[in-house]
């Protein structure tokens, strides 16, 4: 693979994975918004409380990525999409993206069922067949984070059957994306913090934006 800004500045904290030129898409024809991941992923902690505290509809790690990338203009996206096939029209739903900025989606599984991968790659595979991405984005847990889920006493609630690369890469090697470019973010356990989410974290994005 060619050298990779995103690789050289998250490599240490992220596994990273590529597949169908995601990186050389992302970063040769998004360099801005390739910039803004880079600050926001490397900004990233995986606290203790992000683990120990049950989530509900949406993790606290979705819910601090979807607040710092919104500084950005990153936003959830819904697509209306439908295909007409001579004088006939077929709805061809799609479900909603977690961020979407200038035709990249990401969607955040940190411990939902295995089977959101499915939904999300055939989400990606549709969308790209119908130019509207360029890129898919996956972030996700790595596996030797379970280590330091089981020693939190949360190993029950993050199972073998819960979303982390092992679950993930399969589905892709075996084409669940169709020919859409991918990218995979796995969060490593060099990101965890052994104390909990302090409870006025400051954004130096959005310090940023205001001067």
């Amino acid at each position: 693979m060619p050298p990779s800004r995103i690789v050289n500045a998250l490599d240490n904290r992220f596994e990273v994975r590529n597949w169908r030129n995601g990186l050389a898409i992302l970063e040769a024809v998004h360099p801005e918004a390739t910039d803004q991941i880079i600050d926001v992923l490397s900004r990233f902690n995986l606290y203790r409380s992000y683990i120990t505290k049950p989530g509900g509809r949406k993790s606290q790690i979705a819910q601090w990525l979807d607040n710092e990338l919104s500084v950005y203009g990153w936003r959830e996206k819904k697509f209306d999409t439908r295909i007409h096939v001579d004088e006939v029209e077929y709805v061809s739903p799609t479900h909603s993206v977690d961020c979407f900025k200038e035709r990249i989606a990401l969607e955040v599984e940190w411990n939902n069922k295995d089977p959101f991968y499915d939904r999300d790659l055939n989400n990606f595979r549709l969308l790209y067949d119908l130019r509207v991405i360029d890129v898919g984005i996956i972030l996700t847990r790595c596996d030797e984070l379970q280590d330091v889920v089981d020693r939190l006493g949360r190993g029950d609630s993050f199972g073998s059957s819960t979303t982390h690369m092992s679950k993930l890469l399969p589905r892709i090697e075996g084409g669940g994306g169709g020919g859409c470019p991918l990218i995979v973010f796995g969060i490593r356990s060099s990101c965890y913090v052994d104390q909990d989410v302090p409870i006025l974290e400051p954004s130096k994005a959005r310090k940023r934006k205001k001067q």
